[in-house]
């Protein structure tokens, strides 16, 4: 006789409902010998087929849960309950195969055979018996992942509702009609490109980056010889797109006869000769667009003048009365006024937030202050919390701790606190777009606008180019005209006290920073000088290498009382704007502390406690269901979101249970959002309308953020407000592309680098959008993210271009709109999504 197991079954039926989970029960289970004898006393297992026996104790015990919620969540196909137990794990294994044959129970795993236990009939429950609830997450779920002898998981077969198999799903291959695969393992749609050249796009992760994940000093000290770049994206070239004879900027939008205003005159080194300029210095104009500027159409001027590459449509040449002939450029009177009229050295069509260049040039030379940072830093210094620099432990001994009373008055002009900013408001009816490096710029987040997009986010911009003023970290906080409309209003709870709709807007700011100063700084002048700002959001989830070293992004998961620092200083100098955060499940894969983090947002640590400042005051934390270490593979665990959205709706709950009175904190440190509540989002493998309600049911969420999903289909927020799969037809599609060049023209310019800078991004989105596989070619629904699509043709020559994940044939969409590519003009893919070489999902 072997070894007693833990408890008897009082003791494991106590220890299963105080966690919340009573899937079934065992009255005993003890190891003799081995294998384990199981006996099974009082559950009831209808349908009969296959379960899946879970250990409480065991760490694989969330992940196969969460798998079995999300499969329930696709199918209303019933399956046989999963049994869960506690102290199963004696027996060193984490979950055994459940099948009933014939009334025959047998168990295995794999390190053991299979076991036949007993005889019984699963349709007719003997007496004491407990039955299954009715919606519990188990008997809604559609199959379970079985392991075999050797250890490898496998995919069951799908039993729907009418007990009819069908094919056996095969996983992470999207399920196309037969009619439309071709044949060949490859996915490759376009026309024969070497193998090489696919080889160019780089396999490592799905988060899009740039020149911040390159080494700062790439040469070695010792030898003095350049080191070789590692990683990807650390060398991409887009080559340049340029006109032969370059013209003087000055010159470019006056016409011939008109003197020059160019300073340097004839000394100038570009050309001031126009009718040279148009026959040899530029390539010719444009058809596309029926040959109208976008820029001219909307605005009556063009800002690119004589360099425009539509300037026949808004030039002429008229005679004067001398009998010379004169070339002019048009302007439209009536538009030189409206709503999206601009100065000539402004940026784009219906910009905002564009900060003038004398005050960019004064942050580069320091001469911009930062008050209400330098006042914060000053407070944390006295009250002995340290600048943020250091550990807790590294503090000035010059600091000595005073009484709540004199830290709370320590500020001498008390700043706005969380409770006393402006209400922001999350619900199902406001889809987010996330915070997209490259991929989030200005077009495509006014496109996503345009289809649905409810809240939208800039992409993420680092606290010291922001401070020191540089041009293209300052870009990236532009927003369109539509991002500033109120986002979409129908609470179907509670109204939230003193939220003015007509008042908020859509657009967002999202930075990185690394200590309080840092940010603080950034948030300060971020606030007050731009005037169109949603919130300002810290990005504590950034996986790349060059930001985790410098201790932001990720990284500050791992330092939770530093994080806890700057959002307070973000909180304390950014006026009426709200302050939020978006995190990670951690930093290590299997090693989660966002549960924790999220606890220490609500209420803040002890270090607040004991100044008696309380919580952070952010109105907001959306969770990335991955961790750091997993970067955009595997599933995102909303398992795990479910768990921490539990842990914030307790907010109020656990804040009134507390009688401590002495170091209760003041109330007016807590977030203003939700009557006093903090919003919590979602974020990880949003593809459909199905995914989006699903995933806020199941975890109780406010709202889902949508990032990935959003690239490869933008038109899922209209899928989100429709409730329904849409089946865009290829032209649909390929109108999008043209709004998309459109938008690009219009932010970027329509000379020639205007139109290189709108290509280059074209491209980098039509790397996402190829990916989409029509919902007419898809044997069952809904579609999954993680699924790659076998070779397939689409149902016309323009709906299999545009599936192709050849970036030539990108290019040739991008011709359809913007012409030639230069000859200069280079374009190297990012990356070859992980989702088309294994399963992985996305962020």
């Amino acid at each position: 006789m072997g070894k007693r197991g833990r408890g008897d079954g009082e003791t494991n039926r106590k220890t299963i409902e105080r966690k919340g989970i009573l899937f079934g029960m065992f009255s005993s289970h003890k190891q003799v010998g081995s294998p384990a004898d199981v006996t099974l006393l009082r559950h009831k297992i209808p349908g009969g087929g296959k379960g899946v026996i879970i250990d409480q104790e065991s760490s694989r015990s969330a992940r196969l849960q969460a798998m079995l919620r999300a499969r329930s969540s696709r199918t209303e196909a019933p399956l046989p309950p999963v049994v869960t137990v506690v102290g199963f794990a004696q027996r060193q294994t984490a979950a055994v195969n459940m099948t009933v044959h014939g009334g025959e129970l047998k168990l295995s795993d794999s390190a053991q055979p299979a076991i036949s236990l007993e005889r019984f009939d699963p349709n007719v429950p003997s007496e004491g018996h407990t039955s299954m609830p009715e919606d519990s997450v188990v008997a809604r779920a559609e199959n379970a992942e079985t392991i075999d002898d050797s250890g490898k998981r496998k995919a069951d077969a799908i039993v729907d509702k009418h007990g009819k198999d069908e094919p056996p799903r095969k996983r992470g291959v999207a399920a196309i009609k037969s009619e439309y695969l071709l044949g060949g393992p490859h996915r490759h749609n376009g026309g024969d490109v070497p193998r090489d050249d696919r080889d160019k796009v780089q396999n490592d992760q799905e988060h899009p980056q740039d020149a911040r994940d390159r080494p700062q000093d790439d040469r070695d000290g010792r030898q003095g010889k350049r080191k070789k770049q590692r990683g990807q994206n650390t060398a991409r070239d887009f080559g340049k797109s340029s006109d032969a004879i370059p013209m003087c900027s000055a010159r470019a939008r006056e016409d011939e006869f008109t003197p020059t205003t160019c300073p340097y005159k004839d000394n100038c080194k570009f050309t001031h000769d126009i009718r040279k300029y148009l026959s040899e210095g530029k390539r010719g104009d444009l058809s596309s667009f029926d040959s109208k500027c976008p820029v001219y159409e909307a605005l009556g001027h063009c800002n690119a003048g004589w360099r425009c590459r539509f300037a026949g449509s808004h030039s002429s040449e008229v005679t004067r009365e001398d009998g010379r002939k004169e070339l002019i450029l048009l302007r439209q009177p009536a538009k030189l006024g409206g709503p999206d009229a601009h100065d000539p050295d402004d940026d784009g069509v219906g910009v905002v937030n564009v900060v003038p260049v004398q005050q960019k040039i004064a942050m580069r030379k320091k001469q911009v202050k930062t008050p209400k940072t330098d006042a914060y830093i000053d407070w944390l210094n006295r009250t002995g919390q340290g600048s943020g620099d250091g550990d807790r432990s590294q503090k000035s001994q010059n600091f000595t701790t005073v009484d709540s009373q004199e830290n709370q008055a320590s500020f001498k002009d008390p700043p706005p606190l969380p409770s006393e900013k402006r209400r922001l408001y999350y619900g199902p009816e406001t889809p987010i777009l996330a915070p997209l490096t490259t991929q989030g710029n200005l077009p495509f987040r006014r496109l996503a606008v345009d289809l649905g997009a409810q809240v939208t986010w800039s992409e993420m911009a680092c606290a010291m180019p922001l401070i020191t003023g540089e041009k293209s970290e300052w870009a990236l906080m532009k927003a369109h005209k539509s991002e500033t409309t109120p986002p979409q209003y129908t609470p179907q709870t509670t109204i939230v006290d003193s939220y003015d709709n007509s008042k908020d807007l859509k657009f967002g700011a999202q930075i990185s920073g690394a200590k309080p100063w840092l940010a603080g700084k950034a948030t300060e002048i971020l606030t007050t000088y731009l005037p169109n700002l949603r919130a300002v959001d810290l990005n504590c989830g950034c996986p790349i290498d060059l930001i985790f070293r410098q201790g932001a992004g990720s990284a500050l998961m791992d330092s939770p009382g530093r994080l806890e620092k700057i959002l307070r200083g973000m909180n304390a100098v950014s006026g009426d704007v709200p302050i939020t955060v978006k995190i990670r499940m951690g930093v290590k894969d299997g090693k989660p502390t966002a549960d924790r983090l999220v606890e220490r947002l609500a209420f803040g640590g002890p270090e607040a406690h004991e100044v008696g400042v309380g919580a952070p005051g952010v109105q907001a934390i959306t969770l990335h269901g991955r961790s750091r270490q997993q970067r955009y593979t595997r599933s995102a665990n909303w398992e795990y979101i479910s768990e921490c959205t539990a842990l914030v709706n307790s907010y109020n709950k656990q804040n009134a249970a507390r009688t401590d009175t002495i170091r209760e904190p003041d109330a007016r440190y807590g977030s203003a959002a939700n009557n006093g509540n903090i919003y919590f989002i979602g974020n990880g493998d949003c593809y459909s309308h199905e995914d989006y309600y699903s995933h806020i049911k199941s975890s109780g969420a406010d709202s889902v953020m949508v990032a990935r999903g959003a690239l490869i289909k933008p038109w899922i927020f209209e899928e989100i407000a429709a409730g329904q799969h849409l089946d865009k037809s290829a032209s649909e599609r390929l109108d999008y592309i043209e709004r998309f060049a459109r938008y690009g023209l219009q932010t970027w310019g329509s000379d020639e680098m205007g139109i290189g800078t709108t290509r280059r991004f074209l491209l980098e989105w039509l790397s996402f959008a190829c990916r989409y596989v029509p919902v007419g070619l898809l044997e069952r629904l809904p579609p999954n993210i993680q699924d790659r699509p076998p070779a397939y043709r689409g149902r016309n020559e323009l709906e299999t271009l545009l599936s192709s994940d050849n970036y030539k044939d990108w290019i040739k969409i991008s011709e359809m709109f913007l012409g030639p590519a230069h000859k200069d003009f280079k374009f190297e893919p990012k990356h070859k999504s992980n989702s088309y070489e294994s399963v992985e999902a996305e962020g």
